[in-house]
């Protein structure tokens, strides 16, 4: 055995290590979140590499797509159907690590063959759920980097795609401080389709072969349904409990973490002066604080109500409408008259910006972008979107927005432009998996 095939053992075995220390140091908070809120307790069995006898009962061969959460899900979109065309005798498989990515990948990608959770990546788990999924190609949606099923893959003969690949200004000095691990675990992945150039040369620095690394752009304007698709799915039901008259103003604050809530309301507070009967509908990122909203909300003196209490083909009677649903904030973008996306008032990197785009919304967001930072940079340099530093400046854009139509719609129509001038990341990333897995030639008929 070579020095550099005993490093990457002892790398490996570390890392393990480190994996099983850090499980231990969090079993408290996972308890309390499955006994709290219900979380893990379905879905264990499958992370640890145990799925139902009907998963793959033939053995087929197949690809498998891992997608962290809702937005890694969701931009798989741009891919399956080619894939389903142009590997028919592969089946296709989708992992997801969070809840709601499990269950919107459920309700939404009806075109795969079976959805389940990610393995923990320890060797028995990935070992025992590669014998079950028996894929050709695995490919991991964005950054999605897990040593012990990449080296599995290889053993096993997998090949192994990173796709919608980034590397953050945020994360890439932690990278960076790691790249003699990193460099040993990259070398498993056959080739990486990056986002950018910047998310192309970070990945390099990091350890990732020139050659192995191609710019294929974003997939995420390349998996966004168009408005109509987005009415004929599911819309109609949704929108039939927000009847609300048109020249009602409708705010949303999608996708908010913890301080965004308080924050939107005090920029409603300020926009109420003026708008005594607009309507916030605030849409927080995780289930778990659906309450801790309301709550909020309530506790300025406003009228709340839930998504789920609202009463069909009626016009909201609330000030404020808590979205504790999952799979409806697409729909309801539609009734908005200005969108902030959270994540980015909070130092948590920001929330995708281009749902709102391609209803041709007016987007506000906060500073801190750092995960969409190419994306937000270029819709705040094209006019596009307005990027504001406070939650006293979110009330002054939402009320200058309200006040000029004008404005609201030549963001709306610059957002929608920019989604449509950007497509064109599936067929450079669907040569690359090409490259790597071969489509099936024709059939030969046998003539007598």
């Amino acid at each position: 055995m070579t020095g550099t095939c005993i490093l990457c053992n002892v790398v490996h075995v570390v890392y393990t290590l480190a994996v099983i220390l850090l499980a231990v140091i969090l079993s408290p908070w996972f308890i309390y979140q499955a006994l709290r809120y219900r979380k893990y307790v379905g879905s264990l069995g499958q992370r640890m590499g145990v799925l139902p006898v009907s998963f793959n009962l033939d053995c087929d061969e197949s690809i498998w797509i891992h997608a962290v959460s809702v937005g890694e899900a969701l931009t798989a979109r741009a891919l399956i159907p080619e894939l389903r065309a142009r590997y028919p005798g592969l089946k296709i498989f989708l992992s997801t690590t969070t809840m709601t990515g499990q269950q919107i990948a459920r309700e939404r990608l009806s075109d795969v063959d079976a959805v389940f959770f990610f393995p923990f990546d320890l060797q028995p788990f990935v070992s025992r759920t590669l014998r079950l999924v028996r894929p050709r190609l695995f490919i991991m949606m964005e950054t999605e980097i897990w040593p012990n099923l990449l080296r599995a893959c290889r053993k096993a003969g997998v090949k192994t795609l990173m796709v919608n690949g980034r590397i953050s200004a945020r994360s890439y000095p932690r990278y960076r401080l790691a790249r003699g691990f990193f460099r040993r675990v990259l070398a498993d992945v056959d080739r990486f389709c990056m986002q950018s150039d910047e998310s192309a040369r970070r990945i390099i620095e990091i350890g990732a072969e020139p050659g192995r690394v191609t710019v294929t752009g974003s997939l995420k304007f390349e998996s966004l349904e168009s408005p109509t698709a987005v009415a004929g799915r599911g819309a109609r039901r949704v929108l039939r409990f927000f009847r609300i008259p048109e020249a009602r103003p409708v705010l949303m604050a999608a996708s908010t973490m913890k301080g965004e809530e308080a924050a939107a309301l005090a920029a409603f507070g300020a926009v109420r002066r003026k708008y005594p009967s607009a309507l916030l509908i605030i849409a927080p990122r995780r289930p778990e604080r659906f309450d801790e909203a309301v709550a909020l909300a309530r506790a300025e003196g406003l009228r709340v109500e839930r998504r789920t209490d609202l009463q069909v083909d009626a016009e909201p009677s609330a000030d404020v409408v808590v979205l504790d649903s999952i799979g409806e904030l697409a729909h309801l973008f539609q009734v908005a008259t200005a969108v902030f996306v959270g994540g980015s008032l909070v130092d948590h990197g920001g929330h995708n910006i281009l749902e709102p785009a391609v209803h041709g919304k007016a987007i506000v967001f906060g500073p801190h972008m750092q995960n969409f930072a190419e994306i937000a940079e270029t819709f705040v340099r094209q006019q596009a979107a307005v990027q504001v530093a406070t939650p006293a400046e979110l009330g002054e854009v939402w009320s200058r927005l309200l006040e000029n139509a004008g404005e609201r719609e030549r963001l709306g129509a610059a957002a929608r432009g920019l989604v449509e001038a950007n497509r064109g990341a599936t067929p450079r990333t669907l040569a690359v998996i090409a490259d790597l897995l071969p489509m099936p030639g024709p059939r030969l008929v046998r003539v007598r």
